[in-house]
């Protein structure tokens, strides 16, 4: 077979793998390769011709590798010292993982204990292997190994295979690419987070060290909330859910999760009414969160405090075009906060807020200037607005408004089902998968088009939207315990029409394969005010 290497074509046997032909050519840092547009291990065989390149830390599929690696380390480390304990990885946070541990206390003395024992297979460098079985071996072997480590992957058929990555004598499984052996992932920090085990691991931006660890309260706060509920309810894995459809209970949960994200508006609005000098809602959150759904379920609850809602809409309040900062590549940046014209949406707010009328503006966007069509404004004493946008968080968006005259809504989809103890379902894949869906229903957009754009998209919320979560007033989880099974019969498709000509299609490719893993909810089953509406059609709400 020829494999094509920076230009360079290299034959090499049937049978042998990427590492002991590209030895010469990978260095240290290299964690996995790329053949023919496939996130693939050092250890893969290829079978066919084809393209390849080398990932490290810094590639997002190298840090995903790198991670996971990391949690089958610490995994291991537990299971020898304390076969007792229950590991349970949770979710993110920041450049970090929470986890529980049941049946035993975290303290410090065990951290230590995990820590050394983690460092010495490191240090060890011990291969992991990946080995499969036959649907009938599986079967037979999880017959003989009371576990539910890999237990999941049965229920879909249409594997033909299962897979376990081994270390010695202890074996798990992982969704994804792991790395060969253990001495990858050298950095790394353990510490005892309230009543949690926190795994810290370095940024892609500089792979040799963490940075410092910034607290995340209101963020942690938010997602215990919705994840010690879901605990309640016995949905806490996919496993567990896949059984309530099977079991045709998955109807309740829906009502139940519905009910859940009425509660919480109903909350968030009856704490704006406490406030009694608010009268700007600021609602700021990352792609494909659900804001536009949530903005008019909130409006409905204000309603119901006797404040009535007005929308602005910060997207007319653009700088003229040849105003416009510009990127590093010579784009125009419409996301940076310099792209508003912050002195005259200032002036407009007080001036509204003061009693005045304000002929509002409309942003031509085909012109790049603003109109002024006679569409005036004024504030009644019952009204109150409503503003959503990326930087709504952010104070130098309004930054003539009195604090206590406003109130911060963070909005994000933060997952807090897991696949099954060791294998969580990334928040940003949720989202990614959300906008996939609606960016072909409502925008014509193909899935390898949102694809593309999704790297610029995370750039542009790491840089205007994280860094100001904690500044929120209140945080709303628009995640849905129930969506991935609502969300897989429309993105599949989509993914599949992707093929290994594309960059994207190792994207597309593990994406395909994790929504396999749910068992379809019918779309009948949502109810029209539903949040998840607003991607899949059929909202009330005119989104």
């Amino acid at each position: 077979m020829k494999i094509n290497y920076q230009g360079v074509e290299q034959e090499i046997k049937e049978g042998s793998n990427i590492l002991e032909n590209f030895k010469d050519q990978i260095t240290e840092d290299v964690i996995a390769c790329i053949f023919n547009n496939e996130v693939k291990s050092l250890y893969f065989c290829p079978k066919t011709d084809g393209n390849l390149t080398f990932i490290t830390y810094k590639h997002k599929d190298g840090k995903r590798i790198y991670v996971r690696g990391l949690l089958y380390i610490m995994a291991k480390a537990i299971e020898e010292i304390y076969p007792e304990a229950l590991l349970t990885v949770n979710y993110q946070l920041s450049n970090a993982m929470v986890c529980h541990i049941e049946n035993i206390s975290i303290t410090e003395e065990m951290i230590a204990k995990i820590d050394t024992r983690m460092r010495e297979i490191i240090n060890q460098n011990l291969p992991i292997t990946k080995k499969q079985m036959t649907e009938q071996e599986a079967e037979e072997f999880y017959r003989t190994h009371h576990t539910l480590k890999g237990r999941l992957q049965l229920s879909v058929k249409e594997r033909g295979q299962i897979s376990l990555y081994y270390c010695e004598d202890y074996y798990n499984y992982f969704y994804g690419v792991m790395p060969i052996s253990t001495g990858y992932m050298k950095v790394f920090e353990l510490m005892k987070y309230g009543d949690a085990l926190l795994i810290r691991y370095p940024s892609k931006s500089n792979p040799n060290e963490l940075q410092k660890f910034q607290e995340n309260p209101k963020l942690l706060a938010a997602i215990d909330d919705y994840e010690k509920v879901h605990t309640v309810l016995n949905i806490n894995t996919l496993y567990k859910l896949n059984k309530e459809v099977e079991e045709n209970k998955i109807a309740e949960d829906v009502l139940i999760d519905e009910a859940l994200h009425e509660k919480k508006i109903a909350k968030i609005a009856d704490d704006i009414l406490k406030r009694r000098n608010v009268k700007v809602v600021l609602i700021a959150g990352p792609s494909s969160s659900g804001k536009t759904t949530f903005a008019q379920r909130l409006g409905i609850q204000l309603k119901i405090n006797g404040l009535k809602p007005v929308t602005i809409s910060v997207d007319n309040y653009f700088v003229e075009r040849d105003q416009n900062p510009k990127d590093e590549d010579g784009n125009y940046d419409f996301e940076c906060i310099e792209a508003i014209d912050l002195e005259l949406f200032n002036k407009h707010l007080l001036q509204l807020l003061n009693g005045e009328e304000v002929e509002m503006p409309t942003f031509d966007f085909t012109r790049g200037t603003k109109l002024y069509n006679g569409n005036k404004l004024r504030l009644r004493d019952n009204e109150i607005l409503v503003i959503e946008g990326i930087h709504c968080l952010n104070d130098r968006l309004t930054s003539l408004i009195p604090k206590d005259q406003k109130y911060k809504i963070y909005i994000s989809a933060l997952t807090v089902l897991n696949i099954d103890y060791h294998n969580r379902i990334s928040t940003t894949d949720t989202r990614l998968i959300r906008r996939i869906v609606r960016d072909h229903q409502f925008r014509g957009y193909s899935a390898l088009h949102t694809l593309q754009m999704w790297d610029s998209v995370r750039r542009g919320e790491e840089k205007n939207i994280f860094p100001y979560q904690e500044e929120a007033d209140m945080m709303f989880n628009s995640s849905l315990i129930y969506e991935l099974g609502v969300l897989k019969d429309y993105a599949m498709p989509l993914l599949m029409e992707i093929d290994n000509s594309h960059p994207e299609f190792s994207e597309a490719k593990r994406l395909y394969s994790f929504l396999n893993y749910f068992k379809s909810i019918p779309t009948e089953d949502i109810p029209s005010h539903s949040l998840i509406r607003e991607f899949i059609g059929g909202s009330i709400f005119h989104v």
